[in-house]
């Protein structure tokens, strides 16, 4: 993994590129690249992700190989919902199911902050998982990327 990685858009964050640096995250998300998206880390970057706390960008990347393993069928969505300089919080939901075929939306809240190369130093995640039957999803699009006319979360009333 490349050490030396800049990823615009880079602080201090508008508004406008605080929601280019969100939709960044969803699309890579949603790739389910593990690899791929512990790019976007420093290496050093610290999570916490519920009771799981990781200190690199290689746990980062085990640590979401990992999950999407057990998160079968992922899509995700998420918003800005506060930045400043260096920092952007945002709320999320995504949809999974497990091995039964038990399907779930998790719902959360992150907080990031960035280095002055736009990689993220800092993550911390608090997520509440809900069961929901296959009848009450809302996010249908093929993985991958969440297509561009596809409803946020406020239009989902979510």
């Amino acid at each position: 993994m490349t050490a030396n990685l800049i990823r615009p858009p880079l602080p201090p964050f508008t508004r406008e590129t605080a929601i280019q640096k969100v939709r960044l995250a969803e699309d890579g998300w949603n790739s389910r690249n593990a690899q791929q998206v512990a790019q976007a880390y420093s290496l050093d970057t610290r999570w916490r992700n519920r009771i799981t706390f990781i200190k690199s960008r290689q746990q980062a990347a085990e640590f979401l190989e990992h999950k999407w393993q057990k998160e079968v069928d992922y899509r995700l969505i998420k918003e800005l919902w506060a930045f400043d300089t260096h920092r952007i919080a945002v709320r999320y939901a995504y949809e999974w199911h497990d091995a039964s075929g038990q399907w779930f939306r998790s719902y959360g809240n992150e907080n990031w902050e960035f280095n002055d190369q736009g990689l993220m130093t800092d993550r911390h995640a608090s997520i509440n998982d809900k069961p929901i039957t296959e009848s009450e999803r809302l996010f249908h699009w093929p993985l991958g990327r969440r297509p561009t006319d596809h409803p946020g979360l406020s239009e989902l009333g979510l």
